[in-house]
């Protein structure tokens, strides 16, 4: 994981563009990001009036501690290029750019030449959602200094493997990914949880995710928020078996799980200052 990461990246709550009253809400609900999705959410006869929404949104100066990102449509989709040519042209500088269905390091790749021309600072997000991207997840996950997390697509991963949407069905999938991060140096992030009404099965795949090696989770409704932020803040009993001789930790595998858990929740390490 990337020790320069700033703030927290537990919690990443989607919110449609078409639902400009939300975007305030969203970032006001607890959750670390706030993701304002072009895609999925969005039909086709409303893109440009969404994201023509977003931008003004994201063109705003942030008034809260909640970071902010956005979604585009696939570069492979006529919605994904002018999503693209106009946050270049914009003013608009969100912490996080998130590519859907991204499946080669390429597609990174130019979109890190053009926001440096661009001159944006703007992170990059990639959703790994097909069995073709999951072939290629270490190239990805490797593919630019920009690149800051990948985001498990549960949904469409199933759907392209012909898999159940349950943990089981999805494990490999998601191990992968977590080696591939761990590999690169790069966050990663979990799918969201479909079912708002099954508040046990939301807890537990949360946990699940966090004993696997996630550090985030997406989030589709407020209401899900305090059950990921609660999996994913540190507690005194993730400290346990870190011993400490004359300053120095002495168990190093330790050290560096608990180090991970602290950077995700936005915590000091040991012995830095604060901000």
């Amino acid at each position: 994981m990337n020790p320069s990461l700033p703030g927290r990246v537990r919690s990443w709550l989607f919110t449609p563009a078409t639902r400009p009253d939300r975007f305030d809400k969203a970032a006001a609900s607890g959750a670390d990001v706030s993701i304002i999705d072009l895609e999925d959410s969005v039909a086709p006869a409303d893109k440009a009036d969404a994201r023509r929404e977003a931008l003004a949104h994201l063109a705003r100066p942030s008034v809260d501690s909640c970071k902010r990102a956005l979604r585009v449509n696939g570069l492979d989709r006529r919605a994904g290029v002018a999503d693209l040519q106009a946050l270049l042209e914009s003013s608009a500088c969100p912490d996080y750019l998130v590519l859907p269905k991204v499946e080669s390091a390429g597609e990174l790749q130019i979109l890190n030449r053009l926001l440096t021309e661009a001159d944006k600072a703007t992170r990059l997000m990639a959703l790994i959602e097909t069995a073709r991207g999951l072939a290629a997840v270490e190239e990805i996950a490797a593919a630019t200094p920009r690149l800051e997390a990948l985001l498990f697509g549960g949904a469409d991963m199933s759907a392209d493997l012909g898999a159940g949407t349950s943990w089981t069905p999805l494990v490999y999938a998601r191990s992968r990914l977590v080696a591939a991060c761990a590999l690169a140096g790069v966050v990663a992030i979990d799918s969201p949880f479909f079912d708002l009404k099954d508040h046990d099965g939301m807890k537990q795949e949360t946990e699940q995710a966090v004993a696997l090696g996630y550090v985030g989770k997406a989030a589709i409704h407020p209401n899900q928020i305090a059950t990921i932020n609660a999996a994913l803040t540190p507690r005194p009993e993730n400290a346990k078996g870190v011993g400490v001789v004359q300053g120095q930790m002495v168990d190093e595998a330790i050290a560096r799980k608990a180090i991970r858990i602290l950077i995700a929740a936005g915590e000091a390490l040991p012995g830095s200052q604060s901000p």
